[in-house]
């Protein structure tokens, strides 16, 4: 059924029903890290769907620019968000690039938004998130972030939604990327996944519902930053109904290297959305099962 809402999709048409996306961000999560943990419920993920655990970040690589960067498609110096915390201004920026949130809104759908971080108010542009819950002092742990997020999906069940997770990058920064404590952190961050994942079937969205996790930028040290692969490399994984099955992207080579600006157009194909300006990324289209029947005509 996706996948025929795949293929129309791309071709400018809509067929019913519509998937549901949920994209997961584990803020500072470096791929040889989470595959050290105990993480079942990501295990779970990447062993169920396609997975790139060589996926690149912004050049950046740092929170906010590359999270915006990961839900509007482009670099950061196009959505123009260069910053990396809360701005002392009373009038509120947001990016130039319009957002999944935006765009989705514009479409139809319903959206919300769950994060760690309090300057994720950034992306919260008038009008275009319906449910929402941004820490107002970047003190919720992450397993109230949970709570609020299944909270929502339980009771608002939204078309398009967005999860952000921080303790892993705060451990990172405390006491080192690849800690003890960060990992514990990775691993308390699965069972909230978990959760979600939980409420997914119990309301029998699982079967429609596609689903990304992937991280902002990973670490070295206690920080990160540009010019070091430690910090740019992250997980890209995707799973969901008519999603190739423990299906390792870096098997096509070159050809097809993740970037997270590949994020927000693969979220677009899948529920039909047509960008209003020329984008950074791609959709990753070989992450799914008879991908020749879902390259476009155009």
């Amino acid at each position: 059924m996706l996948l025929t809402t795949c293929v129309s999709s791309i071709r400018g048409q809509t067929t019913q029903p519509v998937p549901h996306v949920l994209l997961i961000s584990v803020d500072g999560l470096r791929p040889d890290l989470l595959l050290r943990c105990e993480t079942p419920n990501i295990h779970a993920l990447f062993k169920g769907g396609s997975f790139s655990f060589w996926a690149k970040t912004t050049a950046i690589s740092i929170t906010l620019p590359s999270h915006v960067s990961m839900l509007t498609g482009v670099v950061p110096e196009t959505h123009g968000v260069l910053w990396n915390g809360d701005l002392p201004s009373t009038e509120a920026i947001y990016p130039k690039s319009t957002t999944i949130f935006q765009l989705a809104k514009q479409a139809g759908f319903s959206t919300a938004l769950v994060a760690a971080k309090s300057k994720f108010n950034v992306l919260d542009v008038p009008g275009s998130i319906d449910f929402k819950f941004i820490t107002p002092d970047n003190r919720t742990k992450d397993r109230d972030i949970a709570q609020h997020a299944v909270e929502i999906l339980r009771s608002k069940q939204p078309d398009v939604m967005f999860v952000h997770f921080a303790s892993a990058d705060v451990a990172g920064h405390a006491t080192g990327w690849g800690s003890a404590e960060q990992l514990a952190a990775i691993e308390d961050i699965d069972g909230c996944i978990g959760g979600l994942l939980a409420v997914l079937d119990d309301t029998a969205r699982r079967d429609s519902t596609i689903i990304i996790l992937s991280a902002d930028h990973g670490g070295q040290g206690r920080t990160h930053g540009p010019d070091d692969v430690r910090s740019r490399t992250i997980p890209w994984i995707i799973n969901g109904p008519g999603v190739r099955k423990n299906y390792d992207l870096t098997l096509l080579g070159r050809e097809v290297d993740i970037t997270t600006y590949d994020t927000f157009p693969t979220m677009c194909a899948i529920l039909g959305l047509k960008p209003d300006k020329k984008l950074d990324g791609k959709f990753v289209s070989q992450a799914f099962e008879n991908q020749e029947l879902m390259k476009s005509k155009e």
